[in-house]
């Protein structure tokens, strides 16, 4: 059926709607309509359909809007949907926003008039209620349909079951079938990967107060001090600098708990003879930072916490070196990896940069291989993602070949995790019996030494820049810290 047709239904559902909710002020509007535009322009003439995110349902936990619904509207307030008409080279928006009582404005704020907020955006606006009558009518007319998932983030893709967009379409499926809906998240994931001049600077601007947080934390980190005094230090800066505070829960993990990738109890005194990770991110208008620093908590590195910290810097510049206009980001996968298998064959962590064992997670070790290296037991992550709405953003390097490419804002972050405990989780056959035998001395010389360093990076046209400067060599975190 003729998409006029659908504009003809759309119409005839659309007046006068609620009050609606502030688009974000940093990223002016005509970029929001562009990319709106660059979407459906790829995905061809039909309906797109989403939704934000809902109202917390804890008070504890502050709203925030998810990242797809964010990109194409800027609309940070809960309860909302939009749908995304494209009929002969016209992209029109209607937001479906919730309604909210007198209670809840005495509660949570006034809103926008819709018309005020109509003018302003060049949406049309309608209340929530509506939103899934008007998918329903639309999916009914045959035209080309394709929906945003509404989940929090990338990451949680494989898990998203039960969030209100999974639930319209099995309506929808149900009440048209045959209808083909496509998923347009691949789509706008590549769209959000190379970032605009606006987005850029307010991710410079993120970096800049995480720069600030962790040379602050300098000053206060000390023994005898708590990693969530240092958590506190962290958060006053990103709130006083100005942004909306952390993009992600800070990582403040001293001793063992520098080994362990995903620590956020925050809640151990530190000693002397301890190291400190911290991974950071200040988040500035939705777009957030991403940083990590070791120190000594005790100001002055021990030798083996230098030798491991001295392999892990050498990785991060290997990376660097590697990183350039249309070079694949594998390489400097590649060259980061070479320099800590070596380094920690060379500490007797383990056997040879070539040696392998059999891994305590599935794994085909013939398919690959490398996942079977004894070295992927102390340094189990990649070392890059892309920063942005996300702090897990798309990067152009995850398409195109996986090549960097400008306009891509990215980390670096090797890094080498000790625990002597981990040797005890692993199979019992006769190739790890051998290794366990082999380096066992060595891991419990290094235990609960975590080291990860890790920057943040735009790449241009001329190359690759550092957005962050905060202290990484040793010389000059000790001279810091004195």
């Amino acid at each position: 059926m003729q998409l006029r047709i659908v504009a003809a239904t759309l119409a005839a559902l659309l007046s006068s709607g609620p009050l609606a909710a502030q688009a974000d002020t940093r990223i002016p509007q005509g970029e929001y309509a562009a990319r709106r535009d660059s979407l459906t322009a790829r995905l061809g003439p039909g309906v797109v359909i989403g939704y934000g995110a809902t109202y917390p349902a804890d008070y504890d936990f502050a709203f925030r809007q998810l990242p797809a619904f964010d990109y194409l509207t800027g609309f940070r307030e809960p309860d909302a949907a939009m749908v995304l008409l494209h009929e002969d080279e016209v992209v029109a928006l209607t937001l479906f926003t919730d309604r909210p009582t007198v209670r809840t404005q005495f509660y949570d704020g006034f809103r926008e008039t819709p018309a005020a907020l109509a003018a302003r955006t060049g949406a049309t606006v309608r209340p929530l209620e509506e939103f899934s009558a008007v998918v329903d009518s639309l999916a009914g007319t045959g035209a080309p349909l394709f929906e945003l998932r509404d989940f929090g983030s990338g990451d949680a893709v494989a898990r998203d079951t039960l969030t209100r967009g999974r639930e319209l379409i099995r309506r929808l499926e149900a009440h048209h079938p045959g209808m083909r809906i496509t998923d347009a998240q691949p789509v706008l994931d590549r769209l959000r990967a190379r970032k605009s001049e606006a987005e850029i600077q307010l991710l410079r601007e993120a970096v800049v107060l995480t720069d600030e947080a962790l040379r602050g934390t300098l000053e206060v980190i000390a023994p005898g001090v708590w990693e969530y005094q240092v958590e506190g230090a962290i958060l006053e800066t990103f709130r006083s600098g100005g942004g909306d505070g952390p993009g992600y829960t800070p990582i403040v993990g001293s001793g063992i708990n520098s080994t362990t990738l995903h620590y956020v109890r925050n809640d151990r005194r530190m000693e002397a003879g301890d190291l400190i990770l911290m991974d950071i991110g200040a988040q500035v208008a939705g777009y957030s930072a991403d940083l990590t620093r070791t120190v000594p908590v005790d100001g002055t590195f021990t030798p083996d916490q230098r030798a491991v910290y001295e392999i892990v810097l050498e990785a991060v510049e290997a990376a660097e070196a590697e990183a350039r206009p249309g070079t694949p980001a594998a390489a400097s996968e590649a060259a980061a990896t070479d320099v800590r298998l070596r380094g920690m064959a060379e500490l007797g962590l383990i056997q040879s940069p070539d040696a392998t064992y059999d891994p305590p997670w599935p794994v085909d070790c013939r398919a690959r291989p490398d996942q079977c290296l004894q070295g992927m037991l102390f340094m189990i992550h990649g070392i890059s993602h892309g920063l942005g709405l996300e702090v897990h953003d798309p990067a152009s390097f995850y398409y195109d070949e996986g090549r960097y490419h400008p306009g891509d804002v990215f980390t670096i972050e090797p890094g080498i995790y000790v625990n002597a405990q981990v040797l005890d989780l692993l199979p019992d056959t006769p190739k790890n019996r051998a290794f366990v035998a082999a380096v066992r001395e060595a891991v419990e010389r290094y235990h609960a030494i975590g080291v990860r360093i890790e920057d943040d990076y735009l790449m241009t046209a001329d190359g690759l820049v550092r957005l962050s400067d905060a202290p990484r060599e040793i010389d000059a975190i000790e001279r810091a810290m004195r």
